[in-house]
């Protein structure tokens, strides 16, 4: 961009970093839950929810005024589709939010390495076996199948697409102002975790799942990480992709024509 607003470079830097928050509370959140026995979460998975979401809302207000916070490659396409972004800036945001995905799983690490490696002592597991993986990537719940969660992934990120364009909606006369849209789009990540979490782990972005893949990939996790038990890998890719298309696209065909204030907009231009 040019003088009325920050650099690509910028952009992309925020992108990167706003990812790389979430990835950082989030992920340090599930090693709570997945490392300590007790867990400090045993009878509270509430708290994992509100960590991610809470991660999610701290990441916007860091980073929204450089980039607008997408920090998830389905959030990306779908304001390039309907919210007039540029559709040049796609693959760089992309790319950012990988990025941003891989360097919070590297400071998981650092934070809970040592911690990792004693889990899998104790439990007679190993790192390409998958032990410990959970941490840092999702995978199946109970009797889920990959095919399955793939469709699972479609409906909850739809949710959380059809809640970010309602948000964030100038003609939405109900929607919360500005400064608190952040918190409530951090609430409506724990909303969908509290509610479905145990499914496949809620992953609804795709670089929130790749990113700290790809560091596992790299750092001793080999085939659990690619391709992973099942072939996974590629469904919190993909389900997000499809269901944020399909979520914004509920909201632009189902509900933004009616909105009333757009309504009484289009009626004066007409008289």
């Amino acid at each position: 961009m040019g003088t009325n607003g920050p650099s690509l470079r910028g952009e992309l830097i925020s992108e990167a970093l706003a990812v790389a928050i979430i990835i950082t509370l989030g992920d340090s959140a599930a090693a709570m839950i997945t490392l300590y026995d007790p867990s400090p979460y045993a009878t509270a998975y509430w708290g994992v929810c509100i960590a991610w979401g809470l991660a999610v809302t701290i990441a916007i207000y860091v980073t929204g005024a450089v980039s607008g916070t997408h920090a998830n490659p389905a959030v990306t396409l779908a304001l390039a589709l309907y919210r007039g972004f540029p559709k040049r800036k796609v693959l760089p945001y992309w790319l950012a939010q990988i990025a941003g995905g891989f360097i919070g799983a590297a400071l998981v690490y650092q934070m809970f390495g040592p911690v990792i490696d004693g889990y899998n002592a104790a439990h007679h597991l190993t790192r390409d076996g998958g032990g410990a993986a959970g941490v840092f990537f999702t995978h199946p719940g109970l009797y889920i199948t990959p095919i399955h969660a793939f469709w699972d992934e479609v409906i909850l990120t739809g949710i959380l697409l059809l809640g970010i364009f309602a948000i964030t909606e100038e003609f939405n006369t109900q929607a919360p102002q500005a400064n608190s849209g952040a918190l409530i789009i951090g609430l409506l990540v724990a909303c969908i975790g509290a509610s479905a979490g145990f499914l496949e782990a809620w992953a609804l972005n795709p670089a929130r799942d790749l990113g700290p893949r790809l560091f596992c990939w790299l750092t001793g996790w080999g085939p659990a990480a690619f391709p992973s038990p099942g072939n996974y890998w590629w469904v919190p890719i993909a389900g997000p992709l499809v269901g944020g298309i399909a979520g914004a696209s509920v909201y632009q065909f189902l509900v933004k024509p009616y909105l009333p204030r757009r309504a009484e907009t289009d009626a004066a231009t007409i008289h």
